[in-house]
């Protein structure tokens, strides 16, 4: 394989859902903290950071999770895991991402700019994580979140209460997609000492992501109380639910690891959901 291909395939270059489910909550963020549409220069800067901070994130956890993946059939053709690249070569390439992500703070204020490290810091700590706690979802949550953060603070220079219940909106939904994404590996997890939530919730994993969900839900309505947004995102948020319900109720039942992957990348749907139910709802 030409190392090319093999260093798109690191960075999950040709599947950008993960990319896509960091986004949406900074787009969420964005548009709300600017009431309205926000600058182009701050779009392009949060949808490039995404892209960029995703892709090092992969990067970051298949380092870390070299030798797990050896060991889990989905994983186990990755380009570390099955040594199509060496460790030296993919810090080298996260150290160009990481370098390219920090170029772009330079055009952010200084509040965002010192909110920024914890960002990483979250990134490289969670696929450690999921060695010693039940809840890596959780983690995942936190970072993928953060990013929202980071954009409040770019168009306000300030964090409001709007902003930590998007955060927490945010980590209740990594919560859900998470847990439904992990039952993919469920029966390698267990076997190899992984620790997720799915196999945390068990027979009870429906009723895990729906609570999640229930968050989720209700902390984007709090939101909407805040922010005073219309009817037309109290729709929207109906939808959501709709698709939420409906794969709570696929989880009763056990479903395959390809069901899974299907109902994960529905989160894109939900995604999309909300940020047009935040602009339609703008005053």
């Amino acid at each position: 394989m030409p190392p090319s291909v093999a260093f798109a395939n690191l960075i999950r270059l040709f599947n950008q859902t993960g990319t896509l489910l960091l986004l949406f909550p900074t787009l969420w963020s964005l548009f709300l903290a600017s009431e309205g549409f926000p600058s182009l220069k701050l779009l392009l800067i949060f949808i490039v950071g995404s892209f960029l901070m995703r892709s090092a994130g992969v990067i970051m956890n298949d380092l870390a999770d070299r030798s797990f993946d050896r060991e889990v059939q989905r994983t186990q053709h990755r380009p570390l895991a099955s040594g199509q690249l060496t460790p030296s070569q993919a810090l080298a390439f996260l150290g160009v991402l990481l370098g390219f992500a920090a170029f772009l703070l330079w055009f952010l204020n200084p509040l965002t700019i010192l909110l920024s490290p914890i960002a990483l810091l979250l990134a490289g700590g969670y696929p450690f994580c999921k060695r010693f706690i039940h809840v890596p979802q959780l983690v995942l949550g936190l970072a993928f979140g953060w990013g929202g953060v980071l954009a409040w603070a770019a168009v306000r220079n300030e964090l409001n209460q709007s902003t930590w219940v998007l955060f927490a909106a945010t980590v209740c939904w990594a919560i859900v997609y998470d847990t439904i994404y992990a039952i993919q590996d469920k029966d390698d997890d267990q076997r190899i000492g992984v620790k997720s939530t799915a196999i945390l919730f068990g027979s009870f994993t429906w009723l895990g992501v729906g609570i999640s969900g229930l968050g989720m839900l209700g902390c984007l309505a709090l939101v909407g109380k805040i922010n005073h947004l219309g009817i037309a995102y109290s729709v929207t948020l109906m939808g959501v639910a709709v698709i939420l319900g409906y794969q709570v109720l696929l989880l009763r039942s056990k479903i395959s690891g390809e069901k899974a992957f299907s109902l994960f990348k529905q989160h894109i749907w939900i995604g999309i959901l909300i940020l047009g139910g935040i602009l339609m709802g703008l005053p």
